[in-house]
């Protein structure tokens, strides 16, 4: 394993360990989410011009895009959630009362 995929997974993994391990916040598993996607974005943008793919091209905009409205729908779910319940801390939340 070359030092780059090294870095990548590590990368990856550490999100992923952030995200099952530190979930008391909702900005800190949006966070945590985004640097799982910036990691996949920069594998795959490296993948495709290591290998001159050239129809595979468009994949990691195409992620990159998803990351975005991904985020901006985490962004508006956390001021959604802090106008009605006032925190972002995800033991607040109830289903049962909303």
């Amino acid at each position: 394993m070359s030092l780059v995929h090294f870095t990548f997974s590590t990368a990856f993994i550490l999100g992923l360990t952030g995200l099952t391990f530190h979930r008391i916040h909702l900005l800190s598993a949006l966070l945590c989410l985004e640097s799982m996607m910036l990691s996949l974005f920069l594998a795959l943008s490296l993948w495709s011009l290591q290998f001159n793919a050239t129809n595979f091209t468009t994949a990691p905009m195409l992620l990159l895009a998803f990351s975005a409205c991904e985020a901006g729908a985490g962004l508006a779910l956390l001021v959604a959630m802090t106008r009605t319940h006032g925190t972002d801390r995800l033991q607040n939340l109830n289903l049962l009362q909303c």
